[in-house]
Order: C-alpha cells, then structure tokens, then sequence
C-alpha cells in the first residue's frame, strides 16, 4: 500500500499532455506518464514473480553482518563493554537466554493483518498459507485515509532490520513502491504490534479499478518471513459490511 507519492501517475494522461504537449502514440505517451521509467504490460502472474528491480535492490541493499550466533552466545560476547552490555540488556528485556535454545535463526511470524480507517470498522485481513489471497482482498474507498496494523512474534533469535515492503501496480504499471523499516527485536512470548504511517488512497475516475501488489517483511538477511501476491480494488465508495 501507499499511495501519498505517486497521486500523478494516476491523473488522466491529457494533464500529462498540457505539460508536455500531446504524444503520438501509446509508448511515448507511457514514456511520458513515468518519467523514462521503462514498464512492460505484463499479466498478474507475471508481475509478481519477474520485477527483477526490486530484487536487484534488496540483492544491492542486502547488509553483511558476519557470523551469526546463537541468542546466548551474543549475550556472552564483548561483557567488558558496558554500553553494549546495557544496549543488549535493554534489547533482550526479560527473556530467559536459557530458554530460548540454540538456533542459529530467528523466526517471525505475522498473526494478523488490520487496514485500519477513521469512522471504520476495521478490515481484517486473512493471511492465506499460500500466500495468495482471494481476488480482490480487500477494497478502499477513493480519497479516504487508512493505515497497516499488523501483529507479529518473533522467536529463536534477535532479527535485525526487520522491514515492510510493498509494490503497487495498475494495468501492469508500477504505481507505488514503499519500505517501512520496522527494527530489531528481541523473542518473546507475547506479540508485537507495529502500525504504519497513515496515507490516502487516490480518488478520481483514473484511480478507481483494481490494482495488484505484492508484500514482503524481509530483514537485513533478507529472508523473507512472508510474501503475499494479492489484488484490490478502489471504489468510488466503502464495500458493504
């Protein structure tokens, strides 16, 4: 989701025109609308699984971070430097090290997805094991404001640089493209929950129709916890409840 930053790539072409003079045909019209970005129509299918630019930049972006270590071993490691030990203090709160085990891997697991709006009721969101969700998984209205609450646990290990990504297309046009970084954090029993900033859905007759998307909470390994493929749809008003 987020749609704050690309509100013109979804006016009508004909604004696009007034700036720059009307185009003679549909590709330069498309060169035109996306400011040299090349995009392809692709079908659905497609587009979730060969958007090799976002696969080039968590590969570019992707942090070397040495080793890993198990939980305790991290604990153990560099006690004569307090301001470490205090950071990892802080960080592990109340775990028990001795409980934890000794993997190597930390584990995170979303348990529930929320799309969150004033005046609303909020959209639970199904988290398919499959992660394909039925078609469309939710809808917007145009011009309302919304955010993500999502919950999650982690267990086994700390994972670093825990971050939300999203990538919005519309008639196999890339529209949006956001990252949330959520952090670092420690295993425990009880979940966290983290909401993200809140945005507005584009409105007007060239925003409403169906987009897809695809969603991945990846970090700094970039091990993927979850990626979900879906579609949904913006409307001129809220789906009947």
């Amino acid at each position: 989701m987020g749609f704050e930053d690309n509100k013109e790539e979804l006016a009508p072409v004909n604004e696009a025109n007034k700036k720059g003079g009307i185009a003679d045909s549909d590709s330069e019209i498309e060169h035109e609308v996306n400011e040299n970005r090349v995009s392809r129509q692709m079908s659905e299918s497609s587009m979730y699984t060969t958007d090799q630019e976002d696969d080039e930049d968590e590969t570019t972006n992707k942090i070397e971070l040495g080793p890993q270590c198990t939980l305790k071993e991290q604990f153990e490691k560099d006690k004569d430097d307090e301001s470490l030990r205090r950071w990892k203090e802080q960080l592990l709160g109340s775990v028990d090290i001795n409980a934890v085990g000794e993997s190597l891997d930390p584990e995170v697991k979303i348990l529930s997805l929320e799309i969150k709006s004033p005046g609303r009721p909020d959209i639970v969101l199904p988290i398919p094991e499959d992660g394909k969700p039925k078609s469309p998984w939710f809808v917007l209205k145009e011009g309302s404001k919304y955010s993500l609450n999502f919950k999650f646990q982690v267990s086994n290990n700390i994972v670093t640089g825990l971050k939300y990504t999203n990538t919005v297309w519309k008639t196999g046009i890339k529209v949006d493209s956001m990252k949330e970084m959520i952090g670092a954090f420690s295993p425990q029993s009880e979940p966290y929950t983290h909401e993200m900033p809140e945005e507005t859905t584009p409105s007007g007759i060239f925003a409403r129709g169906s987009y897809s998307a695809r969603t991945k909470f990846l970090d700094d390994d970039n091990k993927c916890y979850l990626e979900i493929n879906y579609t949904f749809d913006i409307k001129k008003e809220w789906q009947a409840t």
